[in-house]
Parts: C-alpha cells; sequence; structure tokens
C-alpha cells in the first residue's frame, strides 16, 4: 500500500471514531442528559444510561491499553465490563466517565493517525489480532451502545426535540 493511501486509511479510520454521518455519536447522546434519568432502566431494557456509559468507557479503555500495552492482561467478562449498580456512584460520576472516554477516544484517534503504527501487523501479546482490527471493533461497539444510549433516552421520554 502507498504512504498516500496508507495516510488516507488512517484518516478514515480516525474520523470514523466518532463520526455522525449516519447517526447520532456519543457528544449528542450524552449532552444533557437528565440527572434524575442516568440510573433508571426503562421497561424492556436490561441497563440504565449510567450502566451503558460506563461500558462503552471501560470497553474502550481495554481495546486501547489491548492495542499499547504489551503486560496487558484480560479482564473477566462480564464482571470488569459492566458497573452492577444502574445509578451512579456519585454526583460527579457521570462527568467524569464522560470525560474519561473522551480523553481515551482521542488516545485512540492518535494510535489510528500515528504513521508509526503498524496498523496490518499481529499484537505481539495477542492472537492474531491487528491493530486495524481492534480499531474497526471500537469503531464498532462504540456505535452500537451510543444507539443503546440513545433508544435509552427516547424509551425515557428525554431525547431533545428537534
Amino acid at each position: 500500500m502507498k504512504a498516500t493511501e496508507l495516510a488516507a486509511v488512517r484518516a478514515q479510520l480516525a474520523r470514523a471514531l466518532d463520526w455522525e454521518d449516519a447517526h447520532a455519536g456519543f457528544q449528542t447522546a450524552v449532552r444533557g442528559w437528565p440527572v434524575a434519568l442516568r440510573g433508571k432502566v426503562p421497561r424492556g431494557a436490561e441497563h440504565s444510561a449510567w450502566q451503558e456509559l460506563e461500558h462503552l468507557r471501560l470497553a474502550q479503555r481495554d481495546i486501547y491499553e489491548f492495542c499499547v500495552d504489551s503486560r496487558y492482561r484480560a479482564r473477566k467478562w462480564p464482571d470488569d465490563y459492566w458497573p452492577r449498580l444502574a445509578a451512579p456512584p456519585s454526583a460527579g460520576a457521570w462527568t467524569s466517565s464522560v470525560a474519561a472516554f473522551k480523553r481515551d477516544l482521542k488516545a485512540v484517534r492518535r494510535l489510528a493517525l500515528d504513521p508509526r503504527t503498524p496498523l496490518f501487523e499481529p499484537i505481539a501479546h495477542g492472537d492474531g489480532q491487528t491493530i486495524l482490527r481492534e480499531l474497526l471493533l471500537v469503531i464498532d461497539h462504540n456505535a452500537y451502545h451510543v444507539g443503546q444510549l440513545v433508544l435509552l433516552r427516547r424509551m425515557l421520554g428525554a431525547w431533545p426535540k428537534r
């Protein structure tokens, strides 16, 4: 692959991490979420917004650490990926989680754009995964759970009117 083609692939991956071309993005989904509804699990749903947000944060962080840390140790599924409590444990937990998610998303974007990142080589401490695969996993996983946040917000009657 030519350097210009590889740079274009990197740019597209970085853009896809939080684009809103076909659906709402993370910031749109969480902005202005009513405090009283953050821990509510609507009828027919499995998780609250808090649990979805924390799952997004935890999973994205885990994938990033897998990509960059040769001492990475797998976490236990599902215990280490989903908070047990439906509601945030403190008043500032939601804001902290949103900020941490955004910081980690920037780190994932830097990884995608860094010309030193070997997109196609297997990760040494993995079992065949590549950075490209992990970036696509972050894009896919985040889009799915942002969609879950949008659905929860609609179910709770808290989706902003357009």
